[in-house]
């Protein structure tokens, strides 16, 4: 039987021998493990427990960067395939799959499909790269053909040939960034597309958040519902360094953990575990990965914990939709926010083409924060965007940010580099 499904007592007895399983692992094939647990005196052997994992320290990003050869466990001709981190927090980290680890990235997103109610039979198109290092584009196709579904490997952008890929072959299914669907709408809307009765029956949204902290639709989720609401969504998350996912099941109530693949903590700003249900930074221990295995990573990402059951059946627990990342949290005039909050007025500002959004540090010693944007067509006029999208923040957030707008091609390159797979939005100056 899945053991999601089992009881907590035996999802919790089940990590507890996986632990004990990874960590005798390391003590035998990780050079940087061995010297930290030399270095700190600890015994592997001694951590038998979730709650044993306490009395060691987090890996951090830095780490990885400045030896990263050293989390290698395996000789580097039984490397097959070489992927990288997004680079969001620094520099983009090497991490190198076995066979093993490419067959665990397949088990773990035909699970993820599974919760999303994809089976056989089903024709996903996958609207992000598979190419340019991307562990996630790569595990997307394995864990499809795993199941025994079709994929269709468009890849990002280029809402045109989106289309014509959806009106030929009538995918069940599409993944992307879910801010690129408004964009799909418009275009079908300015094409004569008849979208809401098209082949589309789910979509499955990756790097973006669809839902708040309570589980209703967010004000990005509630536009492509209210435009297109002949389908269903569903809200993913995942990293290259946990190589697993959390996939919302169809109750719609938080991510689903596959307690097989990841031990995962929650910290507060005390480095403590904080209590269930409250929110701090997701820590993660990776089971059963074989190349470069990690413990107690530190994500930077900030959720809590769901830990009833839920009605799908399932009883290992949930995570909250990200509320942000650590690093990335914005002091503006005296509230604490984070740049999705800012995403989500963004997004649903009809007239706001692309944007991004800059941090910087200002005189007084706080945080400025600029939005650029670029106008979709001339039907506002400059000053009046600016006023109607400052009171839509002031609405949301209760502070408004600096609004600045300049041309469509501009606001394009910056969200667009050349060596980027993944849209940028965000700019930390500080």
């Amino acid at each position: 039987m899945d053991i999601e499904f089992e009881s907590i007592e035996r999802i919790k007895a089940f990590q507890e021998e996986k632990l004990r399983q990874q960590i005798a692992y390391l003590a035998a094939h990780s050079p940087y493990y061995q010297r930290l647990f030399a270095d700190k005196q600890i015994d592997p052997a001694s951590i038998r427990t979730l709650e044993d994992l306490q009395r060691l320290p987090f890996t951090e990003k830095t780490d990885l960067q400045r030896f990263n050869d050293d989390f290698r466990c395996v000789p580097r001709e039984d490397i097959i395939d070489y992927i990288t981190t997004s680079g969001t927090l620094g520099d983009p980290v090497v991490f190198g799959c076995t066979e093993a680890d490419l067959q665990r990235l397949a088990y773990n997103e035909h699970k993820s499909f599974a919760c999303a109610g994809l089976k056989k039979g089903d024709i996903l198109q996958l609207m992000t790269t598979i190419d340019k290092r991307f562990m996630a584009g790569l595990a997307y196709w394995m864990g499809i053909r795993s199941m025994g579904a079709s994929i269709i490997r468009v890849g990002n952008g280029i809402p045109e040939l989106q289309w014509d890929t959806i009106q030929r072959l009538h995918p069940t299914a599409i993944m992307c960034v879910p801010s690129f669907i408004l964009r799909l709408i418009e275009y079908a809307e300015q094409h004569d597309i008849d979208y809401r009765h098209s082949s589309i029956r789910k979509i499955i949204g990756i790097g973006e958040g669809l839902r708040d902290q309570a589980f209703n639709l967010n004000l990005l989720g509630q536009r492509i519902h209210d435009k297109w609401p002949e389908v269903e969504l569903y809200a993913t998350y995942s990293s290259t360094e946990m190589s697993a996912t959390f996939s919302e099941c169809e109750h719609a109530c938080g991510g689903h953990v596959h307690p097989e693949l990841i031990i995962v903590e929650i910290i507060g700003e005390d480095d403590q575990v904080v209590e269930d249900g409250q929110p701090g930074e997701v820590v993660i221990t990776t089971l059963g990965v074989e190349g470069m295995p990690l413990l107690r990573f530190r994500t930077g990402d900030i959720a809590a914990k769901v830990t009833e059951p839920c009605a799908c059946g399932r009883n290992s627990f949930r995570l909250t939709p990200l509320i942000g990342r650590k690093h990335n949290m914005i002091k503006l005039k005296g509230t604490t926010i984070y740049p999705p909050a800012i995403n989500d007025v963004l997004d649903n500002t009809p007239f706001v083409g692309n944007y991004i959004v800059v941090v910087r540090p200002s005189d007084a010693g706080t945080d400025e924060v600029i939005v650029r944007i670029s106008l979709k067509d001339n039907s506002i006029l400059p000053d009046e965007a600016i006023k109607q999208l400052k009171d839509h923040f002031r609405s949301r957030l209760r502070v408004t940010p600096d609004v600045e707008i300049l041309p469509a091609d501009v606001i394009q390159q910056i969200n667009f580099p050349a060596k980027s797979r993944k849209p940028v939005k965000f700019i930390d100056e500080r």
